[in-house]
């Protein structure tokens, strides 16, 4: 099965925090999410996913195995924001935009977001003029551990980098 590819336009939202609360007189929580823009995030994501299935070639399938998932975020830059900072640093952060991402697409793409074992993913300010939007890539993944991963050229916590040598 080929890679599933598509843009969502709008201004991406992060997975809030969940509270839950007991009304008086119930017996059970309602659980909410701290984020009041969430849902209609989702549904413009799993509504764009939707699209671009239907507009493949070759049919779809729930995908029930191995996933890497590929997204970028651009978000709007604030006016205020001087030029010269290029890289995203603010709120909302990476892995929240991610979580939302993932809980929107399930039932669409695939049939459970924990199917996700590899992530790719990028969080920039869109350009002048440019609308605020998402790319996504989804494709099956072998899910093997590659026998190099690209790191921090040392080992974090080895010597001389936490020593007064460093220095």
């Amino acid at each position: 099965m080929t890679a599933l590819t598509f843009r969502c336009y709008g201004v991406a939202q992060g997975m809030g925090s969940k509270r839950a609360f007991v009304p008086k007189g119930w017996t059970r929580p309602i659980v909410t999410d701290t984020n009041r823009n969430l849902k209609g995030w989702q549904s413009l994501v799993a509504e764009a996913a939707g699209r671009a299935i239907t507009e493949r070639a070759q049919p779809w399938q729930l995908l029930d195995g191995p996933i890497r998932l590929s997204v970028a975020f651009y978000l709007p830059r604030p006016a205020s924001l001087p030029k010269k900072i290029l890289a995203m640093t603010k709120a909302p952060d990476t892995s929240k935009l991610i979580r939302a991402t993932e809980d929107a697409l399930s039932g669409v793409v695939w049939r459970d977001d924990a199917l996700v074992c590899e992530i790719i993913s990028g969080k920039y300010y869109a350009a002048e003029g440019e609308v605020p939007h998402v790319d996504v890539r989804v494709e099956p993944t072998a899910g093997i551990r590659p026998s190099e991963w690209p790191v921090a050229p040392a080992p974090l916590f080895q010597e001389p980098l936490f020593s007064a040598e460093a220095r």
